[in-house]
């Protein structure tokens, strides 16, 4: 890349960041690689923090344009923000962040990317679905699979607060684990495969129920072959993976940034980049 940050930064450069527990430089190498590309005088930086209140205050204060929000950060930012639009209040969970000249809209792209690639996928609404976890990304997921049409589904967290609370919402069911349940579709809305993660060599659901499965989602984008994956490869399972995932909610995340809309060949390659 030929962009060299001492000669395009200037006092003009609107700046961009995430806020995320684990901070990765996916993201980053995403939006910069796209803002080389198309000519955009932006910055993206990615950061973590103690104090989520402080952080979205200083989007404000400092006029920075936008903010991507990755767990545990999620579903705590909504108090914070002035507008919450529709893809957002759907699932109480927000994931983008714009600034509109000090107003704080607030979005879901995650929703969105979840749907499309179900459907790219061809995966049956008939398929009986399992989905583990039940937070920010769970929603997104177990949103997008109601409104695909999918009427058998499963929340399978441990947390039976928040478990039960999720599937009640959409009309589903919760298990704390799946026991001899055998889905057709297995989806990963935990951090169970993170690179750097505590659970970076583990994979959500046993070895029997992944060759059992005729299809595996799993939303960890770092790595993008999570032991998950993998697993569900070397079967020949039909695979969507969070590098999918993160490639699609970032582009309409630049969208909402930029208002310029990469190609899909744009997409690709800066995803790759990000990757790389």
């Amino acid at each position: 890349m030929s962009r060299t940050i001492t000669d395009t930064v200037t006092r003009d450069t609107r700046l961009c960041m995430s806020l995320s527990g684990r901070p990765s430089n996916i993201g980053t190498r995403f939006h910069n690689y796209l803002y080389d590309e198309l000519g955009l005088d932006f910055v993206y930086k990615a950061f973590t923090t103690t104090d989520l209140p402080a952080a979205i205050a200083g989007i404000r204060a400092l006029g920075i344009r936008g903010c991507g929000v990755s767990m545990p950060f999620k579903e705590a930012c909504i108090e914070h923000v002035d507008v919450v639009h529709p893809s957002a209040s759907a699932i109480d969970s927000v994931n983008t962040i714009v600034n509109e000249d000090g107003e704080l809209h607030a979005y879901n792209t995650d929703y969105q990317a979840v749907a499309d690639l179900l459907q790219r996928a061809r995966l049956s609404p008939d398929l009986t679905v399992a989905v583990a976890g039940s937070g920010g990304m769970a929603k997104a997921v177990v949103a997008a699979l109601r409104d695909s049409g999918f009427h058998t589904v499963t929340v399978v967290a441990r947390n039976s607060e928040t478990g039960p609370a999720l599937a009640q919402t959409y009309g589903f069911e919760w298990q704390p684990d799946l026991g001899e349940a055998h889905p057709q579709l297995l989806v990963n809305a935990t951090p169970i495969g993170m690179a750097g993660g505590p659970d970076a060599d583990a994979s959500p659901f046993p070895e029997a129920t992944i060759a059992a499965a005729e299809a595996v989602f799993d939303v960890v984008a770092m790595p993008p072959d999570t032991p998950l994956v993998r697993a569900a490869t070397a079967r020949g399972k039909t695979v969507v993976t969070g590098a999918e995932v993160i490639a699609l909610q970032a582009a309409e995340q630049f969208a909402l940034y930029t208002g310029v809309r990469p190609s899909d060949d744009q997409i690709r390659r800066a995803s790759e980049f990000s990757r790389s």
